[in-house]
Order: C-alpha cells, then structure tokens, then sequence
C-alpha cells in the first residue's frame, strides 16, 4: 500500500473519530419535589456551592438566575446559565470555546460536565434536606415540650 493511500485512510479515520465526538447539546431541566419544599435560596446555594466544588466560576445575574463558567487545561471553556425558583432549575448552554459547538451538537466532554453538574446540585438539595430533618425534629420536639 503506497504511502498516499495510507495517508488517506488515516486522516479518513480521524475524521470519523473527531465526528464521534460531537453529540447533542445537554440541557437538564429538573423540577424540584422534596417534601418539604425547597426555597429558591436554598436551590441557589445548593447550584453555586456545587459548581465551585466542580471548579466552575459562578455569579449572580440576578434573583433567578447565575452563570457558571469552566476553563479546563487552559484550553477549554463552556459557560451556562442556571435559571432557578423553589421549583426547580434548567442549566442552559451560553457559550464555550474548543469544544467543537455547531447546529446543537457540542464535544462529549460538555455534556460530562454539565450533567455531573445536574447529578451533584440534586444530590446537594438531598443532603440539605436530610441536614434540616434533625434540627426541624429537635425544634418541633422542644415546642411540644413548651
């Protein structure tokens, strides 16, 4: 096989490989149903202090809504915006740079971050819940005795 065609057929292959790589853009929309409900303070607390953890750096637009930016190895970057009430949240695509976005589809790799992003914040409303359940025991414990 010359050395043309197999210049061919490789660049061929990577072509095919990069192309696996782009996948529909994630947009997680959760709605919220603990019992007892949630505050849209707690849901944003429970949003930034998870996107810190996940090294994004977040801000307050305003009473609804923060974006979150990421910058990994220097070279990649993805923003999005976190619209929230007491009900829920819907993490949105805003931006990003190297990560191939085009017609909908974006690398794999945002689509990692934002939905390990979506798994922690719930699981962070979770454990807010179960951290309040003791104190509202003691609380309701200590009026009854009143």
């Amino acid at each position: 096989m010359s050395s043309f065609v197999r210049t061919a057929l490789l660049g061929l292959l990577l072509i095919g490989v990069v192309g696996c790589t782009s996948k529909p853009l994630l947009t997680p929309q959760e709605q919220i149903s603990l019992n007892p409900p949630v505050s849209a303070e707690q849901v944003k607390l429970a949003i930034v202090q998870t996107a810190i953890k996940r090294g994004w750096t977040v801000r307050e637009v305003n009473a609804q809504q923060v974006q979150a930016d990421i910058l990994v190895r220097n070279t990649f970057y993805a923003a999005v915006d976190v619209d929230y009430s007491a009900n829920g949240y819907r993490i949105s695509y805003r931006d990003s740079r190297e990560l191939n976005y085009k017609d909908g589809k974006i690398h794999r790799n945002y689509n990692r971050w934002v939905n390990a992003l979506d798994i922690d914040i719930l699981r962070e409303l979770k454990n807010q819940r179960a951290l309040q359940e003791p104190q509202r025991a003691l609380h309701a414990h200590d009026t009854h005795l009143n």
